[in-house]
């Protein structure tokens, strides 16, 4: 037999699976160095809207994401559960990404749109007003709590050193920016759209004033997820690919 040599020498059989393994490594890895990346992108992606970086960054913070993936993978009862499976490029400005298996509550993937505001400040509050058996803790703190904006332009500065493609324009309308997302009827709203298409605008905690609250920031982030990309025309074939 041919492959005795191997069977009856332990330090040739080793050096046998070394060279197999690096001829298929090298397979894999080399032509990575030569696309400029392996995340195709998609129409309608875009960077977040200052306050909608500001309420993921709020999500992060009070560890939602040990509770709730953002992923719907290919299986038939998660799409048909959730929606759309999730792409690559909807995460493809995410630092960190909040893909992964833990699902305490739902995937929030598609969570955008699927209520209205109002249901989302209430559940926040108080989950169990909405969704009786939620083990969700309330955050009743984050409608009281004024966002804090000081860093936001910062951050997205430091976001755009990691392929972010925040613009000079976008980082210096921060504060306009901030405050335009929840003032529906001003043209600083309008302005808003332009730099950033399908941004939701909204009072979002139901609360008067100009100043936006920690809960403004969550669900403006809430109601955006899975809502960039249009999955009612999107062809995984190739003509929605930019």
């Amino acid at each position: 037999m041919k492959h005795e040599i191997f069977e009856k020498n332990s330090i040739i059989l080793l050096i046998g699976i070394l060279l197999a393994v690096s001829i298929g490594g090298i397979v894999q890895i080399a032509p990575l160095f030569w696309i400029e990346s392996t995340i195709e992108k998609v129409k309608g992606m875009r960077p977040y809207t200052p306050l909608e970086q500001a309420g993921r960054d709020i999500y992060v913070r009070e560890g939602c994401y040990g509770c709730h993936s953002q992923m719907i993978r290919t299986l038939r009862d998660e799409v048909e559960r959730y929606g759309h499976y999730s792409l690559a490029a909807e995460s493809m400005y995410d630092h960190p990404f909040q893909w992964g298996s833990k699902r305490t509550g739902p995937d929030l993937a598609r969570v955008g749109g699927k209520y209205s505001d109002q249901w989302h400040a209430d559940h926040m509050i108080n989950p169990r007003s909405v969704v009786p058996e939620s083990i969700m803790p309330g955050y009743p703190w984050m409608a009281e709590r004024k966002l804090d904006t000081e860093d936001i332009a910062a951050r997205m500065k430091t976001l755009r050193t990691v392929g972010v493609p925040y613009t000079d324009d976008m980082i210096a309308n921060v504060d306009k920016d901030l405050k335009a997302q929840i003032e529906p009827d001003s043209r600083a709203a309008r302005d808003l759209l332009k730099r950033y298409p399908k941004a939701r605008v909204a009072k979002f905690d139901g609360k008067p004033g100009s100043t936006p609250s920690e809960l403004d920031a969550m669900i403006a982030y809430l109601q955006i997820l899975g809502q960039m990309v249009d999955f009612a025309t999107f062809d995984a074939s190739g003509p929605n690919l930019r």
